[in-house]
């Protein structure tokens, strides 16, 4: 049996930029150990699996190390992918999750998710938060991650990390923010205990990233930049129950899974 493969630079226009993601079209769902095994091989920060269903699509995403419950980068490369090798009349498509319906649509060449919004509440730093970014935040708040918001994009640039105290963490994962220079804001993403050191362009962080910097900055239009070391643009929205995050993205390669 083989099976169709893509590998998808996602919130970028740019070939080795943003966040590279692996999308594997299926007729039927594999065994889930089947699944993981494919992730940990591509060891990507994602590989996302999707499977027709009338005239929607279910979606799953496993990193190299286990299955979450939501990402954006995947998502959008899962809808470059649709709308360019399978679906190419379409310029909308409905995915169903374990995060509930999430929405894409095309507008020339950008791509844009309609995801739910994630508020996080305000919370005491744990300590392993602080030793594991080597310095306090100025504010902590949690949602499914943590989100840690300092003073200037040169803190989260000149973090000294120890991903050993990140993996100690309860949340699932750590967003590190600030005011952009040139941007309305920045950010960086780190899940260790998902086998995800530093994931290049993280979707799903934006969902609690937006709200607070809408609130914040008194605005619901947003650019926001990643700063990792491969980076990506994302154009944002604050729709109070919902966010719009957009971005482009470029194929990388196409392939075939052999079993």
């Amino acid at each position: 049996m083989n099976l169709p493969i893509y590998q998808v630079d996602a919130f970028t226009n740019e070939r080795f930029k943003g966040n590279p993601a692996a999308v594997c079209p299926l007729t039927e769902w594999l065994e889930e150990q089947t699944m993981q095994k494919i992730a940990a091989e591509n060891n990507l920060s994602e590989t996302a699996f999707y499977v027709k269903n009338d005239d929607t699509y279910e979606i799953r995403w496993f990193t190299p190390t286990g299955e979450v419950d939501l990402c954006g980068h995947a998502t959008l490369a899962t809808a470059f992918v649709l709308f360019t090798f399978y679906e190419t009349d379409l310029s909308k498509v409905t995915f169903h999750s374990k995060s509930g319906p999430l929405h894409v649509t095309k507008e020339d060449e950008r791509l844009t998710l309609t995801f739910p919004s994630r508020v996080g509440e305000r919370c005491v730093a744990p300590e392993a938060l602080i030793k594991g970014l080597g310095k306090a935040p100025k504010e902590v708040y949690a949602a499914r991650d943590y989100m840690a918001v300092f003073d200037s994009e040169d803190d989260i640039n000149q973090l000294q990390l120890d991903m050993n105290e990140l993996k100690k963490l309860d949340q699932f994962a750590v967003i590190v923010t600030a005011k952009g220079n040139d941007v309305d804001f920045v950010s960086r993403f780190f899940a260790p205990k998902a086998g995800v050191d530093e994931d290049p362009v993280t979707g799903s962080a934006h969902c609690t990233l937006i709200p607070y910097w809408s609130k914040t900055l008194k605005k619901d239009t947003l650019v926001a930049k990643q700063i990792s070391t491969r980076g990506g643009t994302l154009y944002c929205e604050n729709l109070g129950d919902v966010v719009k995050i957009s971005g482009e993205a470029v194929l990388y390669l196409k392939g075939e899974i052999t079993f």
